[in-house]
């Protein structure tokens, strides 16, 4: 079991740098993630995701919050108003749940983080109306918070968010054989199983960055 000492406090500078992480990784991984929706979708995640964190990094560069509520809910703003498709309601959604549920705390702890990034992935729930083996980015998310849950208290951030991570890694791998029930790729029944869905694939990235970041 980890000691006390090892369990990461998470302030706005941190928070600051997983957001920036992760937009870095979209912008990489932009050409991927289009592919990949080229198969099923609208050829458009890439881009519109790509497109979104530009602004969201813009205006990190002109205003950053100094508490985390507020740098999430700057976010959380900026990906509705940029993003098309339905990416940017998905994800803006996921970051104004996990504003508010750490509502005015300056730091968050493992408890704190793991209860916000739940409230992020059930923002995206109801935004989304998406059940497990959909074939939709709550595939990857879904396993991530279960797996965060199940590591508080017996493993250090880091560990914690690795396990996290993996288990979205494992979760978008999943998507692959799934037949889509949501969104434009449910259009396609059984032509889109073989096809690694591009919104679990970018979850398995917003993951990782946060596991690379935060631990």
């Amino acid at each position: 079991m980890a000691a006390p000492d090892e369990f990461a406090v998470i302030d706005a500078a941190a928070v600051e740098r997983w957001i920036r992480a992760f937009a870095a990784a979209i912008a990489e991984n932009e050409q991927e993630l289009t592919r990949l929706d080229s198969a099923i979708g609208d050829a458009d995640h890439g881009a519109n995701m790509n497109r979104g964190f530009k602004a969201v990094i813009a205006k990190l560069d002109t205003a950053s919050p100094d508490d985390p509520a507020a740098l999430l809910k700057q976010v959380g703003m900026t990906l509705v108003s940029t993003v098309g498709g339905a990416s940017g309601p998905l994800y803006g959604t996921f970051f104004l749940r996990m504003a508010t549920a750490i509502g005015d705390a300056g730091t968050l702890d493992q408890k704190l983080f793991a209860a916000a990034l739940r409230a992020g992935v059930d923002g995206v729930v109801a935004r989304g109306k998406a059940e497990a083996g959909d074939k939709t980015m709550y595939d990857a998310l879904a396993p991530a918070v279960d797996a965060l849950d199940a590591a508080l208290g017996g493993e250090d951030t880091g560990g914690a968010l690795r396990a996290a991570a993996d288990a979205a890694a494992q979760g978008r791998d999943a998507t692959t054989p799934m037949q889509a029930r949501k969104g434009r790729a449910s259009y396609l029944g059984e032509r889109s199983v073989g096809h690694q869905d591009p919104g679990a694939t970018s979850a398995a990235l917003l993951l990782q960055t946060a596991a690379d970041t935060l631990g």
